[in-house]
This record gives structure tokens, sequence and C-alpha cells, in this order.
């Protein structure tokens, strides 16, 4: 399909859940490979929990990391070590942070604080749903103004934004999490894994078909093609100003 969300140059929007390890797998690797290159990834909401009316069943996070952390071991992730009480049941809090710190802090500073809080919650077993948590992971980016952004949380000052994206990741545009959209109307879903279950969803187990490491960095560059279209403008913007 051809995307309608708008997305410049050396941009790359990714509609994603802080809680699906398919995103969280596919934002790692376009990090690596757009580190130091300039690479902006815009965060968009998809909670999967208002799609499904429910939070994802631990049984089906569990065996989506293993396979994932399996596959890719140098993403460091492990099992949940604390009691399951203390499990997060919600990733809206989260997903609300990562979308005020883009409004305070600008999308850098959003994919910072993205990617600590996966961090927090994959490898570090800690419970991303408490907005006290939220905000322990935030005081470490050092992108962040995590005085604001706990400004902000309090009053619920960016929770709109949220339901905007959801509304949006509920038209036929957005596909799933992950779905990564890039300049010039291109986009894709699940960049660079295929995989099913071994029995209906959540009853077996997730097997990976297909792994393609190599699309992550074919995206970043990508995203950092300027359109003949912008060139042109850009050229006649040098011409005047010669």
């Amino acid at each position: 399909m051809t995307a309608e969300i708008p997305c410049p140059p050396g941009t790359i929007v990714v509609y994603s859940d802080i809680g699906c390890p398919w995103a969280s797998l596919a934002l790692s690797g376009l990090r690596s490979a757009g580190t130091g290159g300039g690479l902006v990834i815009e965060h968009r909401a998809f909670p999967l929990e208002l799609f499904n009316e429910r939070g994802t069943p631990k049984p089906i996070l569990d065996a989506e990391v293993a396979v994932i952390a399996s596959t890719v071991p140098e993403l460091g992730w492990s099992p949940w070590r604390r009691p399951d009480s203390e499990y997060p049941v919600t990733m809206l809090p989260a997903l609300e942070a990562v979308r005020a710190a883009r409004e305070i802090d600008g999308p850098h500073g959003a994919d910072q604080l993205d990617a600590a809080l996966r961090q927090a919650f994959y490898a570090d077993s800690r419970n991303i749903s408490l907005v006290t948590e939220i905000l322990a992971v935030a005081r470490q980016c050092p992108l962040l103004d995590a005085d604001r952004l706990e400004h902000d949380l309090r009053r619920g000052t960016h929770r709109n934004a949220l339901y905007e994206d959801f509304e949006i990741a509920s038209t036929d545009l957005v596909r799933g999490s992950p779905h990564v959209f890039l300049p010039g109307g291109h986009d894709v879903h699940n960049p660079g894994v295929r995989f099913g279950w071994s029995a209906p969803y959540g009853k077996g187990f997730p097997v990976i078909h297909e792994y393609r490491p190599g699309v992550y960095p074919e995206l970043v560059a990508a995203a950092s093609v300027v359109p003949h279209e912008e060139r042109e403008k850009e050229n006649n913007v040098h011409d005047r100003l010669g």
C-alpha cells in the first residue's frame, strides 16, 4: 500500500507498542544501523491493549521473548526475574511517557527514553507500568528533561496525543506493531522477520521462518535519500541565495 503518513527525509516513523517484542527487535536493528548517521526515529503508539481490550498475556510474551532472545542473543534479554505479581499490567503509561518526551525534548529524547524503557522491561525485569519506575528510567536519559516529563505526566498533558496515535493506528494505514514508514510513501510491517506459531496463537510457540537483519541498514539508507522534488527545492533556494 502507499502510505499517507508524512515522513520527511532522514526520518523513520514507527508505530509500535513497547510491550511488543517484535517491535523491540526492529527498533534495536534500526538504531544499530542508524548510529551516528543522523537518523531520526519518530515514535507513534500502537497500543495493543486498546486494540485487544486486554493486556498481552504473559505466557505469550514469555514465548516471544525466548525465541527472539535465542535468535539475537546480543539484545541481552532475559526471562522475567521478579514475582509475577510485579509484572507490568499495562504499557499505556510508558507509551504516554515516550509521546510526552517527543513533545518536550524532540524525537531524539523520545527515542532515548523508548530504548531505555524497553531495556528496563526486557533485560532488567522492571515494572514499567509504574510512573515512578518510568521516571526513574527517564532520569538516566541525558537527553530528557525528567522534571518536565514528571510535571506533564502528572497532568496527563500528552495523553490525548497517545489516543490520536491510536485513532490513526486503527485505520487501514497501519497494520500492526511494528509498522515502519519511510520518506516517499514507502512502508513495511515487521521488517526483517517472518514468523508463525507452532499451534494456534497463544497455545504453541512462535517459530521464526526468516530473520534478515540486513534489512535495517537498507531502511536507514532509504530514509536518508532526499526525494527528487526536495532536491529541486533545495537547488532553487541555493540559486536564489547565490
